[in-house]
């Protein structure tokens, strides 16, 4: 897959139809691949997929170094201790939840996530969780809609469509200009240092490399907000509820501040993650 993909110093040479092809099946299933990091626990089919001889190979040559506790643990165990991690780094309180608006605005659905979720629909994706909800601003999510649009590149390649192939491109770049690009690799480099299983450290030195790689590629100079800062100032509330919906007395939109949904959007606790950074540097020092 990777022999497929240009170099940034290469980006500009002129590629055939069938290679142009070709390229954008080979980045959607590296999006596809970073995605199944974030959207659920590793499954046993993902793993195994990971773990073939091939996915070995290519993850290499992609510049990932696992540890034994990926490449020599039995899959029970494995998905085990990845389920924990898992949880740990992205669903329990005291996390580094994988969310734009929690990156960008310390709150959950802020406008990235309504910005987001208007683009998906008009572009006709619609955002499923298996075993958990996700939000339409979490980073699998986005990577997923980007990892669509390749597939749909290549099929109009494939029918001769060119200029659907540039409309589907510069929808890319867009995207990645209004929000990937504006906190993928800081979040990158966070992840990196708080993950403890190198699955996911490896993982996430992969994406931040692959983020400046598509960056580089697509031509799109974006400033990153991130900077993988630990605490996220909690911005003034932009939205606790979908601007496009009536606004009623009869749930909790909308309402005065002080309710349970007030404190979700304006509570992210990170403090697990602390525990974890201030642990490492404790290490270091002895």
């Amino acid at each position: 897959m990777t022999a497929v993909l240009r170099s940034a110093e290469s980006a500009e040479m002129e590629l055939t139809n069938e290679e142009l092809v070709a390229e954008c099946k080979a980045r959607a299933n590296v999006y596809r691949l970073l995605a199944g990091v974030f959207l659920e626990e590793p499954t046993a089919a993902y793993l195994n997929a990971l773990r073939s001889d091939e996915g070995m190979a290519m993850l290499q040559e992609m510049g990932a170094a696992f540890g034994e506790d990926f490449t020599a643990m039995p899959l029970p165990q494995l998905q085990d201790a990845l389920a924990i991690e898992y949880a740990a780094l992205f669903v329990v309180s005291g996390g580094c939840p994988a969310i734009e608006s929690v990156r960008l605005h310390g709150r959950l659905q802020q406008q990235p996530y309504f910005e987001v979720r208007e683009i998906y629909q008009k572009a006709g994706f619609k955002v499923v969780g298996a075993r958990f909800a996700i939000y339409d601003d979490q980073l699998g999510a986005q990577l997923s809609f980007v990892a669509e649009l390749l597939e749909r590149a290549a099929a109009a390649l494939g029918s001769g469509d060119r200029v659907g192939y540039e409309r589907l491109t510069k929808e890319i770049k867009r995207f990645w200009a209004l929000h990937p690009g504006k906190w993928v690799r800081g979040y990158a480099t966070l992840l990196e240092r708080a993950a403890e299983h190198s699955f996911f450290r490896e993982m996430a030195k992969l994406l931040g490399g692959f983020a400046q790689w598509e960056l580089d590629l697509l031509g799109v100079r974006v400033e990153d907000l991130d900077g993988g800062k630990l605490k996220v100032p909690k911005s003034e509330i932009e939205y606790e509820y979908d601007p496009a919906e009536p606004v009623c007395n009869a749930c909790d939109k909308g309402r005065e501040s002080g309710n349970k949904a007030d404190e979700e959007f304006s509570n992210i606790d990170i403090s697990r993650i602390q525990d974890r950074l201030a642990g490492q540097q404790t290490e270091r020092k002895g």
